[in-house]
């Protein structure tokens, strides 16, 4: 009896356990569940074997208007607004289905469904719909275009005749280029923004073995964290919703046989950035949803102004990935490190936007070519190029010299002080201020303007940064109070 009592007792508590690490496991089974319901963008709806609904996730709530107070516990076809209950189909023929569009909640939004049967031990126990959103779908498209308009596939249009200056530094920046572009090694251009970085890599293209060959542009940061993968390795048919049949090669096999010139290359997610590092390492691709390697025979060029180092640091950019695309090493100097090629720079866009323009310009003023040169330009040549073109849209039809009166404001580069050794004007006398409010701000600018005039020895420049205005308004300023 008591030999009976302990096994019992022993065979009760083995069954405890067991049930206690069941529901263990059931609880495990369920937070992952909800984890995946939980981190999707696509609505989902499971019924049960009757086509009552019994879980959704919070995507179907957004998409559809609809809470678990509207639809739990009652038909499936409660969120219907226009169609026919998928779910309702499949638990009669137990057989999934795919691609129907329908119309959903109070709001009548146009959806795609997609509907496949639970079927556990070969008994039927459900139905879960997954339920896209044709809105977002056609978002994305319009993305995908915007995006397709900034990739620009092309043959390169520049060479290194093309790049302008003559500083020690670009020269520099030239002759680097110059070595590494009959190489197959990987080159990263780094610069500020507006430095010429996709201008160098056209020139790299172009006095390369693969001139002959595709040049495609990516700009990394123009598109989608959603669309990248897919645009650049391509993707197979069914690989997610929207895809083209055929699946769609990526820019990396449109580039194959020429160079691939992949700028802001900071910015990638992670997930690219594995992918990134298998086709330097591999030199071979696998479309998204594809699982068969693809061979590409491609050179990379990258671009970025971020500071990769930094982002090692902080664990957004991989080093593996940084060490692969910064094999060679290219630096473009901001204009303001190259202030020598300022005035050949003018006279360039000065003679290619006067043609686009259809105006006659025949030459710059120095005093314009002053102003420009004591600016610190934080965007580089590309600000350079557009204040040139703001100047000359400034000019009358007749006028043929660039004068400072054309250059518009350009963003001062000192705080303003009064001239060193004065204390400004002294207002405690009252001789020589008589007049309107007007008559003795200008006769006190005027007498500003000759102390710190005297102060630079009559250095314009010099003068404007003692002041902390810009080279432009002093000139101004002068002709105003006819001092010039």
């Amino acid at each position: 009896m008591v030999l009976r009592e302990k096994f019992n007792k022993s065979e009760f508590e083995a069954e405890m356990k067991e049930l206690s690490q069941q529901v263990t496991d059931l609880e495990k089974a369920r937070s992952l569940l909800k984890a995946i319901l939980y981190s999707t963008n696509d609505a989902i709806s499971v019924v049960d074997e009757n086509g009552i609904q019994i879980l959704i996730n919070p995507a179907y709530t957004r998409i559809t208007g609809l809470t678990e107070e509207d639809v739990l516990n009652k038909p499936c076809t409660v969120d219907i607004a226009e169609g026919e209950s998928v779910h309702l189909r499949v638990l009669k023929s137990k057989k999934p289905i795919r691609g129907v569009p329908m119309k959903v909640g109070p709001g009548r939004r146009p959806v795609v469904v997609n509907v496949a049967p639970i079927i556990l031990e070969g008994r039927l126990k459900g139905s879960v719909g997954i339920i896209h959103d044709i809105s977002e779908i056609r978002k994305l498209t319009e993305e995908l275009e915007h995006a397709k308009s900034l990739i620009r596939r092309m043959t390169a249009k520049y060479t290194f005749e093309d790049i302008i200056g003559e500083s020690e530094l670009v020269k520099s920046a030239i002759s680097q280029a110059e070595h590494a572009a009959d190489t197959p090694a990987t080159v990263l251009l780094r610069g500020e923004s507006g430095t010429g970085k996709e201008l160098f890599a056209h020139a790299m293209h172009n006095a390369s073995s693969r001139r002959e060959g595709p040049f495609v542009r990516v700009n990394c940061a123009a598109i989608a964290e959603s669309l990248l993968e897919s645009e650049l390795f391509g993707y197979e048919e069914g690989a997610f919703t929207g895809a083209a049949r055929g699946g769609k090669k990526g820019y990396f096999e449109e580039a194959n046989g020429g160079t691939i010139f992949l700028d802001e290359i900071g910015d990638i997610n992670p997930a690219v950035q594995a992918k990134m590092l298998r086709v330097l390492q591999e030199k071979e691709i696998v479309r998204v949803g594809g699982t068969k390697p693809v061979p590409v025979d491609v050179r990379v060029i990258t671009a970025t102004n971020a500071n990769l180092e930094q982002r090692i640091k902080e664990g957004s950019f991989r080093e593996d990935l940084y060490y692969r695309v910064n094999v060679i090493p290219v630096f473009i100097p901001p204009l303001r490190g190259r202030r020598e090629d300022i005035p050949l720079l003018m006279a360039h866009f000065r003679r290619k936007l006067g043609q686009e323009f259809g105006r006659r310009v025949a030459k710059i003023d120095p005093r314009v070519i002053e102003i420009f040169m004591d600016y610190e330009w934080p965007g580089n040549v590309r600000e350079l190029e557009n204040v040139v073109g703001r100047t000359i849209i400034n000019m009358n039809y007749n006028e043929e010299v660039i004068m400072p009166r054309h250059v518009p404001p350009l963003r001062p580069l000192h705080k303003a002080v009064w001239p060193e050794g004065t204390a400004g004007p002294d207002f405690s006398q009252r001789e020589g201020l008589e007049g309107s409010l007007e008559e003795i701000i200008n006769a006190v600018e005027k007498k500003v303007l000759q102390k710190a005039l005297e102060k630079a020895s009559n250095n314009k420049t010099a003068a404007a940064r003692i002041l902390g205005i810009a080279t432009r308004s002093l000139y101004y300023k002068l002709e105003k109070h006819g001092l010039s």
